[in-house]
């Protein structure tokens, strides 16, 4: 529905502001079984989390970044119940890999010292 819809009707207003609060309600009671909800929008592409539907070409954002959440995924405890489907960037700069963004110089593989 247009987003102004709900702010000329009352009806309306009133029936979407129900919807909201029984959403809210459903995901409370699942947080409190230790479920949650996956939202990975701007996250790095994840295939054990993630679902990707398509690619989406972006120039301004890291190639294999997650540029738009089509359906959230949830899990539990550490499991996947749902991966989250997701249109991932292509073509832009190279993301870093995991290694270096925790400040290990680039080709040190945690080799033992001679």
């Amino acid at each position: 529905m247009p987003a102004a819809a709900a702010d000329e009707d009352a009806q309306l207003k009133g029936v979407l502001d129900g919807v909201r609060v029984i959403e809210r309600e459903l995901l409370n009671a699942l947080e409190r079984f230790g479920i949650k909800r996956m939202q990975p929008m701007n996250e790095q592409f994840n295939p054990h989390l993630h679902q990707a539907v398509m690619e989406i070409p972006r120039s301004d954002v890291p190639s294999g970044q997650v540029v738009q959440v089509f359906q959230p995924g949830y899990t539990i405890e550490d499991r996947v119940l749902r991966p989250a489907m997701v249109a991932v960037a292509k073509g832009g700069p190279k993301a870093a890999p995991a290694g270096e963004t925790q400040g290990r110089p680039p080709g040190d593989d945690d080799a033992t010292p001679d």
